[in-house]
């Protein structure tokens, strides 16, 4: 079968139509997806009704699944299942209410990056006539790479940067988050590790920027002022509007990415009483994949 396809952007990402993604998938409509998916980095599947259990069982298609390292905000009957909500019961959060609000790609904090993130929309903020409220905007590093000159590409080459979640959690606290303070355990689970500037995708080859503002403060191989100028000149040629997508949510939408080829930043521009709730879950590499990015960390040692 061939896949009903419409773009989203013309460097990348692509919604797929027809596809009830809660009826399980044969191995060759599966493979068409994991295919497509590879090619345009991002795939849009509207009017989804997956329940937990679907969720966790398509996710597992792509790969095993990370449990996050914010435990408390797992659901209780999947703890794959990341519970991203500005709800509150009893006084108390359902989830992270502030996630992703400074441009990230998942996990590029650990030594294996997750593969891709699938989130589900299950509680959307209602639009108000034309505006839409908590939608997120995706951009393509890899275009983003394709686009610099040959000469800072070459400068990029072999240029390393450490990335750190306990930086990113100090920021957002520092912004004035309610999120508590991480514990011993959780900041020895994730140590700040070093990333090339430039990575390539370990399942296409294609490279693309891998620094971003939220786990990146500077280079290890220039001087600090030398470093920070050179990252921020990398963020504001990421987010140039031709290697963007700004999705608008609705209910039952689900938008799987891929973090070694894209970057995203969520809008926190919605409150209570507007009620928002998503459900996220973290695809690891596979060991393949992984062989060829510990092949590619070697070469820059």
């Amino acid at each position: 079968m061939r896949l009903d396809l419409r773009p989203l952007n013309p460097s990348f990402g692509a919604e797929v139509a027809g596809i009830d993604l809660s009826t399980p998938l044969d191995s060759e409509t599966f493979a068409r997806i994991e295919k497509t998916f590879d090619r345009h980095s991002l795939l849009l599947f509207r009017g989804q009704t997956l329940d937990e259990n679907d969720h966790v069982a398509l996710s597992r298609r792509f790969g095993m699944l990370q449990s996050h390292v914010l435990k408390p905000y797992l659901s209780n009957e999947h703890p794959e299942l990341l519970v991203l909500s500005n709800i509150k019961e009893n006084g108390r959060a359902t989830g992270i209410g502030d996630a992703g609000q400074i441009w990230h790609a998942d996990t590029s904090y650990v030594e294996t990056p997750c593969r891709c993130s699938l989130l589900l929309g299950r509680e959307i903020p209602a639009p108000e006539g034309d505006r839409t409220f908590g939608d997120t905007v995706f951009l393509s590093a890899a275009a983003a790479y394709d686009a610099l000159p040959e000469e800072k590409k070459a400068a990029l080459a072999q240029l390393t940067a450490p990335h750190s979640f306990i930086h990113y959690y100090k920021l957002k606290q520092a912004q004035g988050s309610n999120r508590p303070d991480l514990t011993k355990e959780q900041e020895a689970e994730v140590p700040p590790v070093n990333q090339p500037v430039v990575l390539a995708h370990p399942i296409t080859g294609r490279k693309a920027i891998y620094v971003n503002p939220s786990y990146t403060t500077t280079i290890n191989e220039l001087p600090d002022a030398e470093g920070r100028a050179l990252l921020d000149e990398l963020f504001t040629h990421l987010i140039k509007p031709e290697f963007a997508y700004r999705h608008k949510w609705r209910p039952g939408d689900l938008v799987i990415w891929d973090n070694y080829a894209t970057q995203h930043l969520a809008i926190g521009d919605y409150a209570l009483p507007q009620r928002r709730l998503m459900h996220r879950t973290t695809v690891l590499l596979r060991d393949d994949a992984k062989a060829r990015l510990a092949e590619t960390r070697r070469a820059l040692v």
